[in-house]
């Protein structure tokens, strides 16, 4: 399809601030209608252009000053490494899975950022001050974003955000989405941030993730984008930019109304989400020991083995 191929041609070249819903890309229309010509498809630069804007939201923008963090020597060479093994994983029909966790949000009835329709001079009245409320305190939704089926999971945890939830919230995936919508799997990718608890230097992360391949018999391989840029995993703008425009302007009271206004997300591309509240209590301060690290069966490749490793289910 026309409009499937162009945007595989676009996405290892997508610039700008990808929280935004208008995007660039560094190839020119020529080029790109071209690239397509060699993929069978008869375009001319002027309908490539209509596509990107009309189709894929893409627009012409100049450049704008960004805060990316540290830039790494290979930082350009770990995304073409990830978008290879993202294709290599999809071509072969294996799942690839893009995760991270949203920011904490205040439980209660706190002011929320945006505007939504409401009759004229009847603005929902929230509390003054944001100061957490003893009982419902915060919510740290974990997402896991399904790259190809373009569609979205989150677990809405009520205590801390530790690796331990971040794999329990790929294990509820797997068990009640993942399975299903991929039988025949033997392995799956994961796309994630360095920092954070999916962290590539947090030892109880892998540890989790051994278990989770040892459980599932699923060989993980994990690949983690470079520091300071973690806007650009896709999850951040697939799913969570998607989430924070539909629930602008609205306090987030409680819960359930937090799982619905998440169910509730949805874009033209079809984009769908799920949501549950994971009432677990995670410990935080977990120390894992070295003889623990040497036990599991976890193997760096080749470029970078700091960001790129794969853990393998232990022999039973």
């Amino acid at each position: 399809m026309l409009l499937d191929d162009l945007r595989r041609l676009v996405e290892p070249n997508i610039l700008g601030d990808p929280m935004r819903p208008l995007l660039w890309v560094s190839k020119s229309l020529k080029k790109l209608a071209s690239a397509l010509a060699d993929m069978g498809h008869s375009v001319s630069p002027n309908t490539v252009r209509k596509l990107l804007t009309d189709e894929l939201g893409f627009s012409r923008q100049s450049n704008r000053k960004a805060d990316e963090g540290t830039n790494h020597p290979d930082r350009n060479a770990q995304f073409e490494y990830i978008n290879a093994e993202v294709l290599a994983a999809r071509a072969a029909g294996e799942p690839v899975i893009s995760v991270d966790t949203k920011r904490k949000e205040l439980v209660g009835n706190y002011r929320n950022a945006g505007s939504d329709w409401r009759p004229k001079g009847d603005p929902l009245r929230v509390n003054v001050h944001d100061f957490p409320d003893k009982e419902l305190g915060k919510v740290a939704p974990y997402g896991v974003y399904d790259i190809s089926a373009d569609a979205g999971w989150i677990s809405l945890g009520i205590t801390h955000d530790t690796a331990a939830f971040a794999v329990a919230s790929i294990r509820t995936w797997l068990a009640k989405i993942g399975r299903a919508r991929y039988p025949n799997a033997h392995e799956i990718t994961i796309t994630a941030d360095c920092g954070g608890s999916n962290g590539s230097r947090v030892r109880l992360w892998k540890v989790e993730l051994q278990k989770l391949a040892d459980e599932t018999n699923l060989t993980i391989k994990v690949r983690h984008y470079p520091p300071g840029t973690s806007k650009w995993n896709k999850i951040e703008h697939r799913l969570f930019c998607h989430i924070t425009q539909n629930w602008r302007g609205r306090p987030l009271t409680n819960h359930a109304t937090i799982i619905d206004l998440i169910a509730s997300t949805s874009t033209k591309t079809g984009l769908k989400v799920e949501a549950v509240l994971d009432t677990t209590v995670y410990e935080k301060g977990i120390k894992i020991t070295d003889d623990e690290m040497k036990r599991l069966n976890i193997h760096g490749d080749t470029f970078h083995p700091e960001w790129n490793y794969t853990v393998i289910p232990k022999p039973k």
